[in-house]
């Protein structure tokens, strides 16, 4: 659409982004999501995540035509910062216009179509990036791949700022932060509908005994032992199934982000390892995480492994499944999961290609954050509003020392860790797109109901 965005008023660029989503209402096919790590996975057409710099000077991420990574010109809001309530119902549209059936993702317009902006972003690929690949299941149904909770049309699952009055509106807070600050780690829960995995397993079957007690310990290792950046929900009908939420780790560029994964027990667990789906929102941000869901990691046996990398039918468990995830994976610098990479790009020139796959990964993190705070995993949404409140002065403190020259992966807790904010060490390309993502960032969160926020508007 080649129109000018100075020559569009707030309502018809709002108009043109609904009918952006009306029209393209495709959706994502859910591909086989038994994963792989031990360093990373080069079966796909994927897996190839050379450089081309020497056309541009150096400061672009990785070229690679099948991921969502050149983020300079995909922008999530619209260039106009003069406008951040427009900017913020721009994006919410895109999540809230269509009236999805149960068991389909979103679309999401900025991942598929061109901004009505002079400046058109590339269309996303719907490679499965499978080719090749192991599958532990292959009777997967042919159906849309599942979704977080389902948000009507006419709703929102964003908290309103707004209040009739003062007391009421304290009381809200009181009461939405009870409610983050009481979340379990670990809960058993009842409705199944959105799982990823809820068309497979033991539907209406009696599992054999020896398989639930065994499932029945999995739960009381993870009821014991979860850390405090992993949350777990169970279902009390449905045993072989799981829905993990993980907290990006500090000094990462995944840090203050939440990730979710639904996991099923087979029929034959613990013989053969569980499997596991990411919800993507259609973003590769690690070469071990696929856009289509498939994880990869050796302990689920879709990766080379050797011994106690792999899975161990008598000793191996869930709790070490979602710590591998969290460690290594997102990791601080996932470049070198890609195979051979760490031999291949060694001293400075690795380093360099490893720190601009760092910028190209945060900025898909921050749009993973505004995925999940539009569609936040079914029940997982006191979590989701709590955790975005209390971080999102953490995450737009880190987007302004990125935006200064501070590298990413350095800021812990809004705090610079071993370097100068100012001093100029992230590339152009990457402090001039999260420069403008950071008013619709900030929009969202204070729709939110986090405080403060305004001081990081540019």
């Amino acid at each position: 659409m080649d129109i000018e965005i100075e020559e569009i008023s707030s309502q018809e660029k709002l108009k043109i982004n609904k009918e952006a989503i009306t029209k393209d209402n495709s959706h994502t096919v859910a591909g086989s999501t038994s994963g792989s790590l031990a360093s990373g996975n080069n079966n796909s057409s994927n897996s190839d995540l050379s450089f081309h710099e020497d056309q541009n000077g150096g400061d672009d991420v990785m070229d690679d035509c099948d991921d969502v990574s050149n983020y300079d010109d995909d922008d999530m809001y619209y260039e106009n910062d003069d406008d951040d309530e427009c900017d913020y119902l721009s994006m919410q549209a895109q999540f809230d216009n269509v009236d999805l059936p149960a068991g389909v993702e979103a679309s999401v317009s900025w991942l598929n179509e061109p901004a009505p902006s002079s400046k058109a972003p590339p269309q996303v690929s719907s490679s499965s990036h499978l080719a090749g690949a192991e599958t532990s299941n292959p009777t997967l149904p042919k159906h849309a791949s599942s979704s977080f909770t389902q948000v009507s049309a006419s709703s929102s699952s964003l908290v309103s700022g707004g209040s009739n009055s003062r007391g009421k509106e304290e009381a809200t807070e009181d009461e939405l932060m009870n409610k983050y600050q009481s979340f379990k780690h670990f809960d058993v829960v009842e409705d199944f509908s959105d799982h990823h995995y809820s068309n497979l397993g033991f539907q209406g079957q009696q599992p054999p005994k020896a398989w639930s007690k065994k499932v029945q310990d999995e739960w009381k290792i993870l009821e014991n032992d979860l850390p405090d950046t992993i949350y777990v929900k169970v279902y009390e009908a449905r045993m072989d199934l799981l829905r993990a939420v993980i907290i990006g780790p500090q000094g990462t560029p995944y840090h203050d982000g939440l990730f979710v994964f639904d996991v099923l027990f087979p029929q034959t667990y613990p013989d053969v390892p569980p499997m596991v789906y990411y919800y993507s929102g259609g973003l590769r941000l690690n070469p071990n995480l696929y856009d289509c869901g498939k994880v990869c990691l050796s302990l689920l046996n879709t990766w080379t492994g050797n011994g106690n990398e792999r899975w161990l039918p008598k000793s191996s468990t869930m709790l070490q499944v979602l710590v591998s995830i969290q460690a290594l994976i997102l990791n601080a610098k996932p470049f070198f999961n890609e195979p051979g990479y760490e031999a291949s790009y060694p001293g400075p020139d690795g380093e360099r290609r490893s720190k601009a796959y760092n910028e190209d990964v945060f900025v898909l993190s921050l749009k993973t954050m505004t995925y999940t705070l539009r569609r936040p995993p079914k029940h997982f949404e006191d979590l989701v509003i709590g955790h975005f409140r209390c971080h999102a002065a953490d995450i737009l403190s880190a987007c302004k020392a990125y935006v200064e020259g501070a590298p990413v992966g350095s800021v812990v807790k809004g705090i610079v860790q071993g370097a100068s904010a100012t001093e100029d060490r992230s590339s152009t390309t990457f402090r001039e797109s999260v420069s403008r993502m950071m008013n619709g960032l900030i929009s969202l969160f204070t729709k939110n109901g986090a405080k403060d926020c305004d001081w990081f508007r540019a």
